[in-house]
């Protein structure tokens, strides 16, 4: 029984597949053809019902194309997300986290013992996540989290589609911060778990007061000599920007940050518009002393691109992380204005064409699949929060993001 859904799967999206390739014309290498991979998860039935507490496990995984398998062998794995755990609450597809005993290499993907599992359940392109990591990828972003769509086998029971991929974590093969660096998220305090050591942003907290900033990594008491290095360096960083000297080439901002990962940050998440990254949560950044602070990675796109109906971001017009405290104050400074102009139009603008290509591209991809996703979960023409629109049939589904993001760009170029 182990292998009767791979063979089913194969047989459908490989011949599938093949069809596609011979009328679109696809290039193998920018645009896999070949089937999914499916990954086998076995908890001996055990359910999967907390963030908390790991299952033990095996994993194994069937490569597809030049995506290598893995042999069946020990994990753990766990609910992880916030929304996005309480929707595969409500409608039974979840957010997982897999932990190996021993870092591992997954689909191409550098080794670590940590990996994500994203269910994509509000977002019926099942794209959003994946065309976001484009975006940060043709930036200068110096990590951007890797994501490779595969069909998840649950103790035996197909789940349809799910992106494993790489965590917004450091480690030598993701956020680099050595012995002495620090990773930061900029959450909200509602989030924070009790063994989180966090500290206040005064800008932050005057426009949203839960802000908190959340030391990821390493861990830390409070009041230790690192929590108050860090703490005072950022105190420092933010009294320059908002001192009336804060352009000075030789003393302002440009002493402390490392421009052009705010640069890259800001358009990646304001192209998307993602609701999260004005103030409330998975704003991520680093720090190693003696260098420059530096935004990113990217993280959590759910409720990008027009997928919200609670806020502005549902509408393509208007700004939405540019009133991010830090980045609405560089945006004083004409030259970072101007940065930000050209940049945008070197790298998203003048690429629109491409971009749009892409999701194509990734739908086209996973276009068997998530009829079989779709046949599980029977969410097309249902809204499943925080779905603003919803549609009978997948293809409207990619229409409206790719129509969403064309109307965009085409904004941020003439508001910009």
């Amino acid at each position: 029984m182990k292998y009767l859904f791979s063979v089913l799967f194969f047989i459908i999206v490989g011949c599938q597949k093949e069809a596609e390739s011979s009328a679109l014309l696809i290039d193998e290498e920018a645009c896999p053809t070949h089937a999914l991979p499916v990954v086998y998860i076995d908890t001996n039935d055990i359910p999967i019902d907390s963030k908390e507490d790991y299952v033990e496990g095996t994993i194994e995984i069937m490569g597809a194309g030049n995506l290598e398998s893995l042999a069946e062998q020990s994990m753990k794995i766990k609910g992880r997300g916030n929304s996005t755990w309480w929707l595969g609450e409500t409608w039974g597809k979840k957010p997982y986290q897999v932990k190996f005993n021993d870092k591992t290499a997954i689909l191409g993907m550098p080794e670590d013992k940590k990996w994500v599992m994203l269910a994509e359940l509000s977002d019926k392109s099942l794209i959003r996540n994946k065309i976001a990591r484009d975006l940060s990828h043709m930036s200068d972003l110096e990590y951007t989290p890797r994501l490779e769509y595969v069909a998840l086998m649950l103790n035996e029971q197909p789940q349809g589609i799910y992106l494993i991929g790489q965590k917004a974590e450091a480690s030598d093969n993701r956020v680099k911060i050595g012995d002495d660096g620090y990773l930061i998220e900029i959450d909200n305090y509602d989030r924070i778990d009790p063994e989180d050591v966090f500290f206040i942003s005064e800008a932050f907290t005057t426009v949203f007061p839960s802000s908190v900033f959340n030391i990821k990594e390493p861990s830390l008491e409070y009041g230790s000599d690192k929590y108050l290095a860090i703490e005072n360096h950022i105190k420092a960083f933010e009294s320059v920007l908002f001192s009336t000297e804060f352009d000075n080439p030789n003393t302002g901002y440009e002493t402390y940050i490392d421009v052009d990962s705010f640069i890259d940050w800001f358009l990646v998440n304001e192209i998307s518009k993602t609701v999260d990254a004005k103030v409330y949560s998975s704003i991520y950044f680093s720090y190693v002393p003696g260098n420059k602070i530096k935004m990113g990675p990217v993280w959590d796109f759910d409720l990008s691109f027009g997928n919200v109906d609670y806020d502005d971001p549902q509408y393509f017009e208007g700004f939405w992380v540019k009133e991010n405290p830090w980045i609405k104050r560089l945006f004083d400074d004409p030259a970072f204005e101007q940065r930000v102009r050209d940049k945008f139009t070197s790298n998203y603008y003048n690429k629109r064409s491409e971009i749009l290509e892409k999701i194509d591209c990734h739908a086209s991809y996973i276009d068997a699949s998530q009829k079989i996703n779709y046949a599980i979960w029977g969410t097309l023409g249902i809204r499943v929060w925080p779905n603003p629109v919803w549609f009978d049939t997948y293809q409207e589904e990619v229409n409206y993001l790719k129509s969403w993001l064309s109307d965009r760009i085409d904004w941020l170029n003439y508001n910009l």
